[in-house]
């Protein structure tokens, strides 16, 4: 049997019209999605296909939404025969991760994300916070910058996605700083992310604390196969740890170019991004362009896969 690695999106990924197609055609998908509908007290679903988009994107919804999402596409593939020998999801993405490894059972998880959108939301006044993605930079040279920058608007490496793409993420008068910094040093752009907050950054410190206490009421178990953690870029398996590890990633970086290296690395016949858009996709092969990978995201791709999978190796 061929041996593949799931990978699941993040936030922004959110698109109003994802998941319909599945919900459509896959009557577990519709079970699960009004399963979570009814744990969330709204109809989330409904917000996925018909929007509006701007209450789509607001944190607490699109985090559960994406989730839902994903969690419904792993489960037809489960269904299917395909098992991923490892899995990892880009900041959000690791919730998806740990559903598919089965250390999170997925109305669970939908509640638990829905909870973290809102506390991430309520950490900073809105305003007060931003991210911007720096392009064409090492990673050394943009923390020299951010090293020089004063400590009361405090700025901090939030994403660290692959070769010449990082993200920085603090106070907004601190990231307006730092971009104007940052270009100086030679970076090729800075983009400012249409974001509700400093996400991954050290204010997000309290709404951390806040969110632990909600992990120690959520039932965690110990992973199927191994979920490489934002966090340290390594694999982890034990409930203890994976609890641990979410309460830091709320603050620290995700460093998802080093978990692709060791994806890359290993003994795998394929990647594959479960869910909603290519962007994960898109950074494999910036890590490494001959990988093969699949984006897995309604009933034409997930054939198309499901085609590749189950055919003679």
């Amino acid at each position: 049997m061929k041996k593949v690695a799931y990978i699941f999106p993040g936030q922004g990924s959110q698109d109003v019209g994802m998941g319909k197609e599945m919900y459509e055609t896959y009557d577990h998908v519709q079970q699960l999605f009004d399963q979570a509908d009814e744990v969330l007290g709204y109809s989330l679903t409904s917000l996925m296909f018909e929007g509006p988009g701007d209450e789509l994107t607001k944190t607490e919804n699109a985090q559960p939404a994406l989730l839902l999402n994903s969690v419904g596409i792993t489960k037809v593939l489960e269904q299917e025969g395909v098992t991923p020998v490892m899995t990892a999801g880009h900041s959000l993405g690791e919730y998806s991760a740990l559903v598919a490894a089965g250390s999170l059972q997925p109305t669970e998880a939908v509640q638990l994300v829905h909870t973290r959108g809102k506390l991430m939301e309520e950490a900073v006044p809105t305003g007060q916070g931003a991210m911007a993605a720096v392009l064409g930079l090492a990673k050394e040279d943009i923390e020299n910058v951010l090293g020089d920058l004063d400590e009361s608007e405090p700025v901090d490496l939030a994403n660290i996605n692959c070769p010449g793409q990082i993200v920085i993420s603090g106070t907004a008068q601190g990231v307006e700083k730092a971009s104007q910094l940052l270009k100086d040093a030679g970076a090729k752009r800075v983009l400012p992310l249409n974001v509700s907050g400093p996400f991954h950054s050290r204010l997000m410190e309290p709404a951390s604390e806040e969110f632990a206490a909600n992990l120690k009421e959520t039932a965690i178990s110990h992973s199927e196969c191994p979920v490489y953690a934002n966090v340290t870029a390594e694999p982890v398996e034990k409930a203890e740890d994976i609890e641990e590890l979410l309460v830091k990633q709320l603050y620290s970086p995700v460093r998802f170019e080093e978990i692709l290296e060791k994806f890359v690395e290993a003994d795998l016949d394929a990647i594959v991004e479960v869910g909603h858009g290519k962007v994960l996709s898109g950074l494999v092969k910036k890590v490494n362009r001959r990988t093969k990978t699949f984006s897995v995201q309604n009933p034409e791709t997930l054939q198309s896969f499901l085609e590749w999978y189950k055919e003679d190796s």
